[in-house]
């Protein structure tokens, strides 16, 4: 066997990861700086870190089975498991921890991710087993904030806002959703129709205008963040699909700034 892909053929980055060389590098030095190399209980990784990441770059980008990316990079399916399972927390978004200002724009959006670990997922709207994960976006920069904790694909985003601690780290922003957040009052939604049927006013109907299109940054973010196949199809367990999601929104962040 020969390692098909590695960061000495530089070549292959952007194809596999969705990343410039340049981007794939920053994702590097951050995972590095998170103290990744460290390796613990004198543990010897048979490939570098650089080629570690682009292992797990790889695997979220293309869904690959672990068997398929273990040959592209000549380990077995185990050691590429391991890969995955260690790097997948340092290679994730980092938590908000600070309160955001008052004059900050949050948009919060729902997406059900497919994912075959039935003890975090449940049959859900799409007629698959999936997880409900919440996605804040910041509505200037279109960055990534947080995803909250997944939660099962039965649970409407109502609950899922609150229960998977996206309010949390959504604290002292404004935060736009759609009318699906109801119950939420500190979530500015768009006016609803009167029970009676009765048209809503002029000025009403054009706040709703601006706000769908303000809050459709917040569907274009969760369609990119797709384009790493792992969020189609997740065959992670227990918190994996958490990291991926999160490890998914890193790379994407670096995508629109670097």
């Amino acid at each position: 066997m020969v390692q098909v892909i590695g960061v000495d053929q530089p070549a292959w980055v952007p194809t596999f990861t969705g990343l410039s060389v340049r981007q794939f590098g920053k994702l590097v030095g951050i995972v590095r700086g998170r103290g990744a190399e460290q390796t613990g209980a004198g543990r010897r990784w048979g490939l570098s870190l650089d080629d570690r990441v682009l292992l797990v770059a790889v695997y979220y980008r293309t869904n690959l089975t672990l068997r398929q990316v273990a040959l592209l990079f000549d380990v077995s399916k185990s050691a590429a498991g391991r890969v995955v399972d260690h790097l997948g927390p340092y290679l994730a978004l980092s938590q908000t921890k600070r309160k955001h200002s008052p004059e900050t724009v949050l948009i919060v959006g729902g997406t059900l991710v497919p994912t075959h670990d039935r003890s975090v997922s449940a049959s859900s709207k799409n007629y698959r087993y999936s997880t409900n994960l919440q996605v804040v976006i910041d509505a200037n920069t279109r960055l990534t904030v947080a995803i909250g904790k997944p939660l099962p694909g039965n649970r409407n985003d109502c609950r899922s806002y609150t229960e998977s601690g996206a309010d949390k780290d959504c604290s002292g922003a404004k935060v736009m959703a759609d009318g699906g957040y109801q119950g939420n009052r500190e979530v500015i939604m768009p006016y609803r129709k009167s029970g009676d049927g009765s048209e809503l006013p002029a000025w009403k109907e054009e706040l709703n205008s601006v706000h769908k299109r303000v809050r459709a940054r917040v569907e274009h973010a969760l369609a990119h963040m797709k384009s790493w196949n792992i969020l189609r199809n997740c065959r992670r367990k227990r918190d994996g699909v958490w990291h991926a999601a999160r490890g998914v929104a890193l790379m994407r962040n670096l995508a629109m700034t670097h």
